[in-house]
Protein backbone atom coordinates (compact mmCIF):
# COMPACT_ATOMS: atom_id res chain seq x y z
CA UNK A 1 0.00 0.00 0.00
CA UNK A 2 1.63 3.23 -0.83
CA UNK A 3 1.46 6.08 1.61
CA UNK A 4 -0.49 8.67 1.88
CA UNK A 5 1.02 12.17 0.41
CA UNK A 6 0.87 15.26 2.20
CA UNK A 7 -0.12 18.43 0.13
CA UNK A 8 2.35 20.75 0.93
CA UNK A 9 5.35 18.19 0.60
CA UNK A 10 4.06 18.28 -3.30
CA UNK A 11 4.79 21.91 -3.28
CA UNK A 12 7.90 21.66 -1.29
CA UNK A 13 9.19 19.17 -4.22
CA UNK A 14 8.11 21.57 -6.98
CA UNK A 15 9.25 24.64 -5.48
CA UNK A 16 12.77 22.71 -5.14
CA UNK A 17 12.23 21.47 -9.01
CA UNK A 18 11.83 24.94 -9.83
CA UNK A 19 14.79 26.67 -8.06
CA UNK A 20 17.48 24.00 -9.03
CA UNK A 21 16.81 23.57 -12.55
CA UNK A 22 17.15 27.66 -12.68
CA UNK A 23 20.01 27.32 -10.31
CA UNK A 24 21.82 25.08 -13.06
CA UNK A 25 20.32 26.69 -16.40
CA UNK A 26 18.13 23.33 -17.82
CA UNK A 27 16.14 26.42 -18.64
CA UNK A 28 17.77 28.26 -20.78
CA UNK A 29 17.49 27.40 -24.45
CA UNK A 30 20.80 26.13 -25.03
CA UNK A 31 21.85 24.22 -21.84
CA UNK A 32 25.83 25.44 -21.22
CA UNK A 33 26.08 28.20 -23.56
CA UNK A 34 25.42 25.22 -26.20
CA UNK A 35 23.22 24.14 -28.98
CA UNK A 36 22.23 21.10 -27.68
CA UNK A 37 19.20 20.70 -24.82
CA UNK A 38 19.61 19.14 -21.11
CA UNK A 39 18.19 15.67 -23.11
CA UNK A 40 20.89 16.15 -25.72
CA UNK A 41 23.55 16.32 -23.67
CA UNK A 42 22.86 13.76 -21.05
CA UNK A 43 22.40 11.44 -24.25
CA UNK A 44 26.11 12.74 -25.34
CA UNK A 45 27.46 12.20 -21.40
CA UNK A 46 26.00 8.86 -21.31
CA UNK A 47 28.01 7.74 -24.90
CA UNK A 48 31.47 9.46 -23.66
CA UNK A 49 31.33 7.49 -20.35
CA UNK A 50 30.02 3.92 -21.47
CA UNK A 51 31.27 1.61 -24.07
CA UNK A 52 29.36 0.40 -26.84
CA UNK A 53 26.14 1.00 -25.37
CA UNK A 54 23.04 0.06 -27.43
CA UNK A 55 20.17 2.69 -28.37
CA UNK A 56 17.26 -0.15 -25.83
CA UNK A 57 20.13 0.30 -22.81
CA UNK A 58 20.20 4.24 -23.46
CA UNK A 59 16.56 4.55 -23.47
CA UNK A 60 16.14 2.55 -20.84
CA UNK A 61 19.17 4.00 -18.50
CA UNK A 62 17.81 7.17 -19.36
CA UNK A 63 14.08 6.96 -19.35
CA UNK A 64 13.41 8.06 -22.90
CA UNK A 65 10.74 7.34 -25.06
CA UNK A 66 12.42 5.26 -27.72
CA UNK A 67 10.66 7.11 -30.99
CA UNK A 68 12.26 10.47 -28.97
CA UNK A 69 15.63 8.70 -28.79
CA UNK A 70 15.53 7.24 -31.95
CA UNK A 71 15.12 10.93 -33.90
CA UNK A 72 17.75 12.25 -31.66
CA UNK A 73 19.89 9.61 -32.63
CA UNK A 74 19.74 9.92 -36.23
CA UNK A 75 20.27 13.66 -35.90
CA UNK A 76 23.82 12.51 -34.25
CA UNK A 77 24.32 10.70 -37.08
CA UNK A 78 23.67 13.36 -39.76
CA UNK A 79 26.07 15.59 -37.41
CA UNK A 80 28.77 12.93 -37.80
CA UNK A 81 28.70 13.22 -33.70
CA UNK A 82 28.01 9.30 -33.65
CA UNK A 83 28.60 6.11 -35.46
CA UNK A 84 26.98 2.73 -35.32
CA UNK A 85 28.38 -1.17 -35.04
CA UNK A 86 26.03 -4.16 -35.54
CA UNK A 87 25.91 -5.96 -32.33
CA UNK A 88 27.67 -9.55 -32.40
CA UNK A 89 25.24 -11.06 -30.16
CA UNK A 90 21.86 -9.52 -31.87
CA UNK A 91 21.49 -8.54 -35.33
CA UNK A 92 18.99 -6.32 -34.28
CA UNK A 93 21.13 -4.04 -32.06
CA UNK A 94 23.58 -1.75 -32.70
CA UNK A 95 26.62 -0.47 -30.55
CA UNK A 96 26.67 3.51 -30.37
CA UNK A 97 29.64 5.16 -30.47
CA UNK A 98 31.16 8.80 -30.13
CA UNK A 99 32.83 9.47 -32.90
CA UNK A 100 35.69 11.94 -33.06
CA UNK A 101 33.99 15.11 -33.94
CA UNK A 102 31.66 13.51 -31.18
CA UNK A 103 34.06 13.75 -28.29
CA UNK A 104 35.57 17.37 -29.46
CA UNK A 105 31.92 18.66 -29.49
CA UNK A 106 30.82 16.87 -26.22
CA UNK A 107 34.65 17.85 -24.34
CA UNK A 108 34.07 21.37 -23.78
CA UNK A 109 30.53 20.76 -22.45
CA UNK A 110 31.60 18.44 -20.04
CA UNK A 111 34.26 21.45 -18.41
CA UNK A 112 31.76 23.78 -18.65
CA UNK A 113 29.39 21.40 -16.45
CA UNK A 114 32.37 20.65 -14.35
CA UNK A 115 33.26 24.28 -13.52
CA UNK A 116 29.49 25.16 -12.96
CA UNK A 117 29.31 23.29 -10.20
CA UNK A 118 32.43 24.48 -9.25
CA UNK A 119 31.32 27.97 -9.06
CA UNK A 120 28.10 27.02 -7.22
CA UNK A 121 29.79 24.67 -4.45
CA UNK A 122 32.77 28.01 -4.38
CA UNK A 123 30.38 29.66 -1.96
CA UNK A 124 29.64 27.31 0.34
CA UNK A 125 32.42 26.40 3.26
CA UNK A 126 33.55 23.08 3.44
CA UNK A 127 31.16 22.10 6.03
CA UNK A 128 28.47 23.30 3.89
CA UNK A 129 29.76 21.30 0.67
CA UNK A 130 29.48 18.02 2.74
CA UNK A 131 25.81 18.91 4.13
CA UNK A 132 24.89 19.31 0.31
CA UNK A 133 26.50 16.43 -0.38
CA UNK A 134 24.95 14.20 1.97
CA UNK A 135 21.05 16.15 0.96
CA UNK A 136 21.98 14.77 -2.42
CA UNK A 137 22.48 11.50 -1.44
CA UNK A 138 19.55 11.40 0.73
CA UNK A 139 17.26 12.79 -2.32
CA UNK A 140 18.92 10.05 -4.53
CA UNK A 141 18.62 7.28 -1.86
CA UNK A 142 15.08 7.74 -0.94
CA UNK A 143 13.93 7.69 -4.74
CA UNK A 144 15.82 5.14 -5.52
CA UNK A 145 16.22 2.95 -2.59
CA UNK A 146 17.23 -0.14 -4.99
CA UNK A 147 19.78 1.54 -6.61
CA UNK A 148 21.95 2.42 -3.88
CA UNK A 149 25.69 2.03 -4.56
CA UNK A 150 27.66 0.31 -2.31
CA UNK A 151 30.46 3.47 -1.51
CA UNK A 152 33.59 2.10 -0.26
CA UNK A 153 34.14 2.91 3.95
CA UNK A 154 36.81 3.87 6.05
CA UNK A 155 37.33 2.67 9.45
CA UNK A 156 38.98 5.47 11.59
CA UNK A 157 39.90 6.61 15.43
CA UNK A 158 37.06 8.82 17.00
CA UNK A 159 37.71 12.77 16.95
CA UNK A 160 35.55 15.30 18.53
CA UNK A 161 31.98 15.08 17.75
CA UNK A 162 31.72 11.28 17.36
CA UNK A 163 30.98 10.23 20.76
CA UNK A 164 28.09 13.13 21.18
CA UNK A 165 26.63 11.29 17.28
CA UNK A 166 27.50 7.72 18.70
CA UNK A 167 24.75 8.51 21.60
CA UNK A 168 22.44 10.56 19.64
CA UNK A 169 22.09 7.87 17.21
CA UNK A 170 21.64 5.02 19.28
CA UNK A 171 18.86 6.88 20.75
CA UNK A 172 17.46 7.77 17.60
CA UNK A 173 17.55 4.27 16.03
CA UNK A 174 16.58 2.07 18.87
CA UNK A 175 13.70 4.30 19.55
CA UNK A 176 12.66 3.94 15.93
CA UNK A 177 13.20 0.18 15.40
CA UNK A 178 13.09 -1.53 18.96
CA UNK A 179 10.87 0.71 20.57
CA UNK A 180 13.87 2.17 23.53
CA UNK A 181 12.69 4.93 25.35
CA UNK A 182 15.65 8.25 26.11
CA UNK A 183 16.41 5.85 28.80
CA UNK A 184 18.65 3.72 26.39
CA UNK A 185 20.35 6.70 25.04
CA UNK A 186 21.51 7.62 28.83
CA UNK A 187 22.78 4.14 29.57
CA UNK A 188 24.81 5.14 26.36
CA UNK A 189 25.63 8.38 27.04
CA UNK A 190 27.40 6.84 30.91
CA UNK A 191 29.26 4.15 28.68
CA UNK A 192 30.67 7.15 26.06
CA UNK A 193 31.37 9.16 29.08
CA UNK A 194 33.29 6.60 31.10
CA UNK A 195 35.33 5.76 28.05
CA UNK A 196 36.37 9.22 27.56
CA UNK A 197 37.11 9.80 31.18
CA UNK A 198 39.12 6.58 31.78
CA UNK A 199 40.40 5.80 28.54
CA UNK A 200 43.94 3.40 28.03
CA UNK A 201 44.61 4.04 24.73
CA UNK A 202 46.75 1.00 24.70
CA UNK A 203 43.98 -1.26 26.07
CA UNK A 204 41.07 0.63 24.65
CA UNK A 205 39.85 2.21 21.27
CA UNK A 206 36.65 3.33 19.39
CA UNK A 207 35.87 2.70 15.66
CA UNK A 208 34.12 4.85 13.41
CA UNK A 209 33.11 3.81 10.53
CA UNK A 210 33.20 6.61 7.69
CA UNK A 211 31.55 6.80 4.10
CA UNK A 212 31.19 9.55 1.96
CA UNK A 213 32.58 11.79 4.98
CA UNK A 214 29.44 10.44 6.96
CA UNK A 215 29.90 8.41 10.28
CA UNK A 216 27.94 5.41 9.49
CA UNK A 217 28.85 3.26 11.99
CA UNK A 218 30.64 2.58 15.04
CA UNK A 219 31.96 -0.02 17.98
CA UNK A 220 34.12 0.26 21.58
CA UNK A 221 36.76 -2.36 22.83
CA UNK A 222 37.03 -1.41 26.71
CA UNK A 223 38.87 -3.45 29.23
CA UNK A 224 36.65 -4.83 32.04
CA UNK A 225 39.63 -6.28 34.03
CA UNK A 226 43.36 -7.18 32.77
CA UNK A 227 42.78 -10.10 30.97
CA UNK A 228 39.02 -9.55 29.80
CA UNK A 229 37.51 -6.89 27.11
CA UNK A 230 34.13 -5.75 26.97
CA UNK A 231 32.80 -4.81 22.81
CA UNK A 232 30.35 -1.80 23.21
CA UNK A 233 27.98 -0.31 21.29
CA UNK A 234 27.92 -1.38 17.76
CA UNK A 235 26.21 0.36 15.27
CA UNK A 236 25.35 0.51 11.56
CA UNK A 237 23.23 3.12 9.62
CA UNK A 238 20.48 2.08 7.92
CA UNK A 239 22.09 3.66 4.93
CA UNK A 240 24.82 1.48 5.41
CA UNK A 241 23.96 -2.04 5.78
CA UNK A 242 24.92 -4.67 3.89
CA UNK A 243 28.46 -3.31 3.15
CA UNK A 244 30.22 -5.39 5.95
CA UNK A 245 30.80 -2.71 8.41
CA UNK A 246 29.50 -4.32 11.15
CA UNK A 247 31.45 -7.89 10.80
CA UNK A 248 34.85 -5.45 9.95
CA UNK A 249 33.85 -3.51 13.13
CA UNK A 250 33.63 -7.06 15.57
CA UNK A 251 36.94 -8.31 13.31
CA UNK A 252 38.76 -4.85 14.31
CA UNK A 253 37.18 -5.45 17.88
CA UNK A 254 38.89 -9.56 18.06
CA UNK A 255 42.20 -8.40 16.51
CA UNK A 256 42.93 -5.44 18.67
CA UNK A 257 42.13 -7.48 21.42
CA UNK A 258 44.35 -10.14 20.88
CA UNK A 259 46.98 -7.53 20.71
CA UNK A 260 46.71 -6.24 23.73
CA UNK A 261 47.08 -9.04 25.62
CA UNK A 262 42.90 -10.02 26.08
CA UNK A 263 41.96 -13.55 27.03
CA UNK A 264 38.37 -13.46 26.78
CA UNK A 265 36.02 -10.54 25.27
CA UNK A 266 32.52 -10.08 26.36
CA UNK A 267 29.57 -8.26 25.71
CA UNK A 268 25.27 -7.99 26.76
CA UNK A 269 22.80 -7.36 23.68
CA UNK A 270 19.34 -8.37 24.07
CA UNK A 271 17.82 -11.19 21.96
CA UNK A 272 15.57 -9.45 19.48
CA UNK A 273 19.12 -7.70 18.14
CA UNK A 274 19.40 -10.40 15.46
CA UNK A 275 21.43 -9.20 12.84
CA UNK A 276 23.94 -8.25 15.38
CA UNK A 277 23.99 -11.52 17.13
CA UNK A 278 24.42 -13.51 13.73
CA UNK A 279 27.92 -11.02 13.84
CA UNK A 280 28.82 -12.40 17.14
CA UNK A 281 28.31 -15.81 16.48
CA UNK A 282 29.81 -15.70 13.17
CA UNK A 283 32.99 -13.99 14.90
CA UNK A 284 32.95 -17.03 17.20
CA UNK A 285 31.38 -15.84 20.02
CA UNK A 286 29.26 -18.19 22.36
CA UNK A 287 25.86 -17.42 24.20
CA UNK A 288 26.68 -17.85 27.76
CA UNK A 289 24.02 -16.99 29.99
CA UNK A 290 20.55 -14.91 29.45
CA UNK A 291 18.44 -12.94 31.57
CA UNK A 292 14.80 -11.75 31.62
CA UNK A 293 14.28 -7.66 32.23
CA UNK A 294 11.69 -4.54 31.23
CA UNK A 295 13.91 -2.19 30.97
CA UNK A 296 13.69 1.23 28.33
CA UNK A 297 9.94 1.30 27.90
CA UNK A 298 9.87 -2.33 27.34
CA UNK A 299 8.89 -5.79 29.11
CA UNK A 300 9.59 -8.86 28.01
CA UNK A 301 13.17 -8.07 27.09
CA UNK A 302 15.59 -10.88 26.50
CA UNK A 303 19.64 -10.03 27.93
CA UNK A 304 22.39 -11.72 26.99
CA UNK A 305 25.70 -12.34 27.28
CA UNK A 306 28.48 -13.31 24.69
CA UNK A 307 31.75 -14.69 25.12
CA UNK A 308 34.70 -15.42 22.73
CA UNK A 309 38.00 -16.74 23.93
CA UNK A 310 40.86 -15.64 22.46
Amino acid sequence: MSASVIPRQVQAVRRFNRFYTQKIGVLNEGLLDSGYSLTEVRVLYELAHHHRLTATELGRDLGLDAGYLSRMLRGFERQGLISRTPSAADGRQSHLVLTEPGRRAFAPLDVRSNQQVKDLLSRLSPTQQDQLGRAMRTISQLLEPDTKPKVPYVLRPSRPGDMGWVVHRHGVLYSQEYGYDERFEALVAGIVAEFIQNLEPNRERCWIAERDGENVGCVFLVKKSKTVAKLRTLLVEPSARGLGIGRRLVSECVRFARQAGYKKITLWTQSELQAARHLYQDAGFKLAGRKRHSSWGRDHLVAETWELTL
